[in-house]
């Protein structure tokens, strides 16, 4: 997994004024907390984050006022509902070595088998643990020639070296639905009830 390296401003002013004039500015404010410390306020620089942050779970190398490099993940981020800009961002200070708890993306690959059913996501990322600087980018699931009725639990997706679940094991991820099973037996209770008036 790649660091990131931003440089990022402590700051000093809050409230929502200030963190307008911040984004008038192109730049984000952001919280760093973690370890028990006190939390830090921060100015980030908002392309450079915005592109850092299309990946998930990416780890982040904080030049804060140009005093040395802090690690962080990113652990909630706010955006403008309509335009999609960032508007806040808490960071989780984080060590070389140290486990975090993440959700990672699930993607999937492969064709379910004919019939037009459904593939239902139940979970869109799994919850797992992993050391901060090996955080997988996502995990992929093969749902090649899975029939209606089948379902892949957490505990049957292959995760890297060292990354460990956050779920309970029998956690359903995905399930396959019967394409519109609700409507076929609609259709066929009509029936019968039309064939009962004609006799």
């Amino acid at each position: 997994m790649s660091e990131v390296k931003i440089a990022a401003e402590t700051r000093t002013e809050f409230g929502k004024g200030a963190a307008r004039r911040i984004r008038r500015e192109h730049k984000v404010p952001g919280v760093l907390y973690g370890h028990g410390a006190e939390p830090v306020h921060l100015t980030l620089p908002g392309h450079e984050l915005l592109l850092a942050l299309r990946t998930p779970n990416v780890l982040i190398a904080l030049d804060i006022d140009g005093k040395g490099n802090e690690l962080a993940i990113p652990k909630a981020v706010q955006r403008d509902p309509l335009k999609g800009f960032l508007e806040h961002v808490d960071l989780l200070l984080v060590q070389r070595g140290e486990k975090v708890t993440v959700e990672v993306p699930v993607h999937t690959e492969g064709e379910l088998a004919p019939g037009g059913n459904l593939l239902e996501h139940v979970l869109n990322a799994l919850p797992v643990e992993a050391e901060a600087t090996h955080i997988p980018e996502s995990v992929t699931v093969s749902v090649e020639g899975l029939e209606a009725g089948a379902s892949v639990l957490a505990k049957d997706i292959e995760l890297p070296s060292g990354v460990s679940l956050s779920v309970e094991e029998d956690a359903v991820v995905l399930q396959v639905l019967a394409a519109q099973a609700e409507e076929t037996s609609g259709e066929g209770a009509e029936g019968e009830a039309a064939e009962g008036a004609e006799a």
